[in-house]
């Protein structure tokens, strides 16, 4: 019913908090979580079942008809192992079923899957996504369980439990007769709209009588007249149980869309449904029902969610208050009791108690009476008030309590038996009072604390189950989210008692075997997934392995080398992971030291010391991946060691101009690094890396910004820190001797430096002779000229120098091509190169400033033809460059032309300007030309092929060789498939004539003029342009009809690549504007074939309805209107569409609406169209299909069924090789819901 109805799932959304090198673990491999408070489980959302969910849990908590499930054993159902066995009956929904209930019940688990439910039902994936109507599936659901139970002692269990009987009765006002039609139900539907509440709606419809009077009488069997009578409805049969649907949705006709009734709609928790049953003498108690399930609905009719509201019949959930209200409560109690001297705890004088009691258990009045006899004042008077009724309050300490089985006895659990001394007060002196009276989790599952109405009632949303009230319910009559289907039970059906608060009552001993072993191993796994997650992983640096060098650690030999790795509990102490260590290391002497370290570009740096044995590597904030240093304390290879963050090493870049600067242009630099204490001095700094009179810069922009502000220390800055100047690993400093100094400007006492990147660009080697192909990094600023990168580039490869002369460097793009090479008068900025590109030196040389590099290709085929690269100027013509690409190509002739290539990669626009130059047509470097055969058509010609087409006058439309669609004669085995998947025909009785040169301005008869010189000419002799009839060619079939001789044929805008065919005609033809040319096939009586087709001028000037072709059919072939049938035939999907009888009855209301149109849906009439008669007075048959037609259906289901594989194979990919997609909401479409069933008769 709809489309995408459920709440978005973001659970795959995750921070990931592992350490360096350790893989998250998939959420997959971690077992479900355990059951909440509540001690009931939810049920997963497969992404639209939450419909699905809220309907299993109904079931589940409908005692009867679980218990009647799990009855059924395998010897009447089946086993699942079976399932794949061919010969086997299993009975799959059903076992599915028992298996889920099971998992519910008794599985520890947040939330269990359906799954393998859904599967069992035939669902796929996209059902499972997809929402569908609760009130449907239950139907559909009973439907399914009832033809699965066939032959089994279960067959009648949906019946037993649910079935009901309406009788509707008329009674004849006059003999009496009463006329009465029996009606099966399993579930009511009621009206929402315009009714106030549930016991109104059943009032109309079996209380309230309808009666036939005055004009509106009825027809009595008995009298056999018409007669006043009164049309009633009664309940005959009441189910054990009555499920009601409300009809929320419906159909506004005066906007066309459907809506959502919000209005309030009462329903009581108890109901008495004697005043709508036929009988009524029986005993109140057969007619009172209580609500225990509501499910609803939240969100409108296109949209929303399903959870339901369920009343625990067996108390297998622990009902317990909010937090919040317990938290209420405390703060309640303790003002009232604010003002007495000592508040006493009943709990101890309750354990005072049943400790001086010889027997283990007594009854619970009597302990009420003993606490009388020992205090003087009774619960009720004394303790009711705060703590609630006496038996509440043992049932809310299990902890301390345990009962009987019938619970009419209490005693105190074993730990609790001991000797306790009551003072006068009743005070506890060997036990500290308990402040919290509700135990939210308990090893057992106690009773509960009931609602005020004695009822415990749970929301189930999917996998979130939480106790509410029961006047909770009162929320659910109105609003968006609101009831949309009440369960009721007979008051009647009474539990026994060793069913309340037993999930294991009645389940069969092979499922009860199934759940104990999937939770001991789901005990198993969360102790496994317990230990893993609470692992974290060590890198540990030993000191023996180091050298302290250039401020900071660094390891002897590798870093894998100089690492131990070590797991361990993040629980335990810092001494347990000492003596871990201390056990690692044998060897180690003296005393050991752990302290945080931190690998830095600069090398390995050493933080705090860790402290305090007795906490916990959690406490102490040891994270995951974290890097440990074991050494003294003091030094690492006799070098004292400064640890802390104000120690921190920097590395800095440090840049000199070089001592020479090639082509002219830009600036070269020497790069260096050098490391430095944050705390170092930055005259010490300046000291270190300038010489005498040097000055040292620093970038003024930020590492967020581009690098072209250069800033001088100035003598201030010289006391101040490396850190403090905002120098950190990366910066770049500028060092100018005195005589570099020339080249900067001094501007408002600052030095600001070159107004250019400093960076680098990559060249990849493709001169070389040897397999391997070598990258290096050229620094370079945006103003550096390609020439000296190349130069450089040469110099660092180490090839010979002659290069230089005959090499050119090409931009390489993402997926590898070569690109256009770079003038190499060109800087980097003119070149348009983002600094780090990848540059490859290829042989040839470079194109200048004025030349346009071009690739080229021999037709529209890449892969029939390589790409060819040329240099041509940009001053030369088209005509210039076409031939020299030819004579690359090895080409010749003049009936070639060139176009461009478009962004599909096929021949685009062609350059016709023979004449203008290259540059003049904005081709630019880069670009991919076509070489196309052909001359191109002088401006304002077009260039048309023609084809002949056989008359279809001449054509019999069906036979035992020949087979036609949309009048085209073909070989049947000459069907064959276009890569769109659509039937085409290859032998057509289209015959190519050759091609025409025509002027736009010309006219359709000069067009068909020319065409009937051409060599290849029609069968029969065609005397004038009147007696050719003019299509364009659609997909290798006659397509528009080109009418009026005289039309220019710019005016039909036919296109640069049209074709067209010529049909030849027996009589000269005068189509008007408002003339329809249709092909009629009369149909041969008696065989499923048609005689010879017969065009047929109609003019629909006045109108084109389903008379007007009726009648002008019949006038044609002289036969009565009525006794003929029409249908238009679909070549493409071999089907025939019967034109609507004109006979047909209509409405009142539709009498003066306009007919509609054959030329709109479901016909969409044309020129060309096929038309079958059938003459009704030789065949009375209305089948229009042919042989032909079941051999095209069979091809065309074949071609799907391919179809339908080939996807199938897809979606296994990907699941194997799973990608991320753009999850793009729509509507979805409304689809039928189905369970599919086997066949157990």
């Amino acid at each position: 019913m709809f489309g995408d109805l459920f709440e978005e799932d973001f659970s795959f959304i995750s921070n990931n908090h592992c350490g360096k090198g350790k893989k998250p673990k998939p959420r997959d491999s971690e077992p479900p979580a355990p059951r909440d408070f509540t001690k009931l489980s939810g049920i997963k959302n497969q992404g639209g079942t939450c419909y699905l969910n809220s309907l299993l849990q109904t079931l589940l908590f409908t005692p009867e008809f679980r218990e009647a499930l799990f009855s059924l054993g395998p010897e009447e159902l089946g086993s699942l192992d079976d399932g794949s066995k061919p010969d086997a009956k299993v009975r799959i929904i059903p076992l599915q079923l028992q298996r889920l209930f099971a998992q519910l019940l008794l599985l520890d688990q947040q939330a269990a899957s359906t799954t393998d439910l859904t599967e069992s039902f035939g669902w796929n994936s996209h059902e499972e996504m997809r929402q569908h109507d609760v009130q449907e599936l239950n139907r559909i659901l009973f439907s399914a369980l009832e033809t699965s139970l066939v032959g089994t002692s279960g067959h009648d269990l949906i019946n037993r439990l649910y079935h009901g009987i309406v009788v509707n009765q008329i009674v004849c006002k006059e003999c009496k007769n009463i006329s009465e039609r029996q009606e099966d139900f399993l579930d009511l539907t009621v009206a929402v709209k315009g009714v106030s509440g549930l016991e109104e709606a059943l009032w109309n419809m079996y209380v309230e009588e309808e009666y036939f009077e005055n004009e509106n009488l009825y027809r009595c069997g008995a009298c056999d007249k018409l007669v006043e009578a009164s049309k009633s409805a009664k309940l005959r049969k009441l189910p054990p149980f009555l499920t009601i649907s409300l009809l929320r949705f419906n159909f506004d006709f005066e906007k066309c869309e459907r809506y959502k009734e919000t209005s309030c709609y009462t329903f009581p928790i108890q109901i008495n449904l004697r005043p709508f049953c036929e009988q009524t003498e029986m005993d109140d108690s057969e007619y009172m029902y209580e609500l225990f399930s509501v499910i609803i609905h939240k969100g409108g009719c296109y949209g929303g969610h399903y959870h339901v509201y369920i009343r625990d019949v067996d108390e297998l959930g622990n009902w317990q208050l909010q937090e919040e209200e317990v938290r209420l409560n405390e703060e309640k109690a303790l003002r009232d009791t604010e003002n007495a001297k000592e508040i006493e705890n009943p709990l101890a004088v309750l354990k005072g108690i049943l400790s001086e009691e010889e027997s283990k258990q007594i009854p619970v009045d009597q302990l009420g009476q003993k606490l009388l006899e020992k205090k003087g004042v009774s619960w009720n008077k004394k303790y009711r008030k705060q703590y609630g009724a006496l038996r509440k309050y043992l049932q809310n300490h299990p902890q301390t309590f345990q009962f009987s089985s019938d619970e009419n006895k209490v005693g105190l659990k074993e730990k609790h038996k001991l000797q306790v001394k009551l003072d006068s007060q009743g005070q506890d002196l060997q036990s500290l009072p308990q402040k919290n009276d509700v135990q939210w989790n308990s090893e057992e599952n106690p009773a509960g604390l009931r609602d005020g109405s004695g009822y415990h009632w749970f929301d189930l949303n999917d996998s979130k189950v939480q106790p509410i009230k029961e006047k909770d319910i009162e929320k659910q009559f109105q609003g968006k989210e609101s009831a949309y289907m009440l369960f009721y039970r007979k008051s009647q059906l009474k539990r026994p008692p060793e069913a309340r608060g037993n999930p294991r009552y009645q389940i069969p001993e092979h499922l009860l075997n199934e759940m104990n072993a999937a939770n001991t191993e789901l005990q198993k796994k969360r102790v496994e997934c317990d230990s893993a997650n609470s692992g974290i992983d060590l890198h540990l640096h030993l000191s023996s392995c180091y050298k302290f060098h250039n401020g900071a650690l660094h390891p002897l030999l590798t870093w894998k080398e100089s690492v131990i790795d070590l797991t361990i509990d993040r629980r335990k102490t810092l001494g347990d992971l000492r003596q871990s260590v201390f056990q690692m290391l044998e060897s180690w002497e003296g005393d050991m030291v752990l302290s945080i370290a931190k690998p830095l570009p600069a090398g390995l740096h050493l933080y705090q010391i860790l402290d305090g044995d007795e906490l916990t590597l959690d406490g102490i904030g040891l994270a995951d991946g974290a890097d440990l240093f074991v050494w003294n304390g003091k030094e690492v290879g006799g070098t004292k060691v400064m640890t802390g963050p104000d120690h921190e090493p920097v590395v800095i870049n440090v840049l000199r101009l070089a001592e020479y600067n090639e082509g002219g242009k830009g600036q070269h630099f020497m790069e260096s690094q050098h490391v430095f204490s944050c705390s170092t001095k930055v005259g010490d700094v300046h000291r270190a890396l300038a010489p005498s009179g040097g000055i040292i810069l620093k970038n003024g922009s930020g590492l967020d910004k581009e690098a072209k502000n250069w800033e001088v220390f100035l003598e201030e800055d010289m006391k101040e820190t490396v850190r403090s100047v905002g120098l950190m690993d990366g910066s770049s400093v500028l060092i100018l001797d005195s005589h570099d100094q020339s080249f900067v400007n001094v501007a408002s006492g600052n030095l600001t430096a070159f107004t250019y990147d400093i960076s680098w660009l990559q060249v990849k080697n493709f001169c070389g002779t040897d397999d391997e192909e070598k990258h290096v990094k050229i620094t370079a600023t945006i103003e550096t000229v390609m020439s000296d990168i190349k130069r450089k580039a040469i110099r660092e490869l180490q090839l010979e120098e002659e290069l230089a002369s005959d090499s050119c460097l090409r931009p390489i793009s993402g997926n590898g091509k070569l690109l256009s090479p770079v003038p190499e008068d060109y800087t980097v900025k003119e070149a348009e190169l983002k600094m780090g590109s990848l540059l490859g030196l290829c042989h040839g040389k470079a194109p200048t400033s004025t030349q346009l590099f071009l690739y080229f290709i021999v037709g529209s085929d890449q892969n029939a033809s390589p790409e060819m690269e040329i240099v041509v100027e940009e001053t030369a013509s088209v005509k210039e460059c076409l031939n020299l690409m030819l004579e690359k190509s090895g080409l010749s002739g003049d009936n070639w032309h060139l176009r461009r290539m478009d962004w599909c990669y096929e021949a685009g626009e062609a350059l016709s300007q023979e004449n203008a130059t290259l540059k003049e047509l904005n081709v630019c470097r880069g670009d991919t030309l076509v070489i196309t055969e052909g001359k191109l058509p002088p401006k304002g010609f077009l260039k048309i092929p023609i084809w002949w087409l056989k008359s279809w006058s001449h054509k019999k439309p069906g036979g035992n060789a020949q087979d036609q669609v949309n009048g085209m004669t073909r070989q049947m085995e000459a069907l064959q498939v276009s890569p769109s998947g659509e039937y085409i025909p290859t032998d057509t009785d289209l015959c190519y004539a050759g091609t025409i040169e025509i002027a736009g301005e010309a006219s359709l008869e000069d067009l068909k003029m020319q065409a009937m010189t051409l060599p290849c000419c029609p069968e029969q002799v065609v005397p004038l342009p009147l007696f050719l009839r003019a299509w364009t060619v659609d997909s290798k079939r006659p397509g528009k009809l080109l009418r009026n001789n005289k039309q220019q044929l710019d005016a039909y805008k036919l296109g640069a690549k049209v074709e067209i065919c010529l049909e030849a005609l027996q009589k000269e033809e005068h189509l008007g504007p408002h003339d329809l040319l249709l092909r009629v096939w009369m149909g041969i009586p008696g065989e499923r074939d048609y005689y010879s087709s017969v065009d047929l001028v109609w003019d629909i000037s006045k109108e084109c309805t389903t008379w007007a072709l009726r009648q002008r059919v019949a006038s044609h072939f002289c036969l009565p209107v009525d006794k003929i049938e029409m249908a238009k035939y679909f070549p493409d999907r071999f089907e025939w569409l019967p034109v609507s009888s004109w006979t047909q009855q209509v409405s009142k209301r539709k009498r003066k609406k306009k007919q509609e149109s054959l030329q709109s849906a479901p016909y969409h009439l044309k020129d060309g169209d096929i038309i079958g008669v059938k003459n009704l007075l030789l065949d009375d048959t209305k089948d229009f299909s042919t042989a032909r037609d079941d051999i095209g259906k069979a091809k065309q289901r074949q071609l799907a069924l391919g179809k339908k594989t080939s996807r199938q194979a897809d979606r296994l990919q990907d699941r194997v090789f799973p990608e991320e997609k753009l999850n793009v909401k729509h509507r979805k479409p409304e689809v039928a819901l189905s369970i599919n069933v086997g066949v157990f008769r």
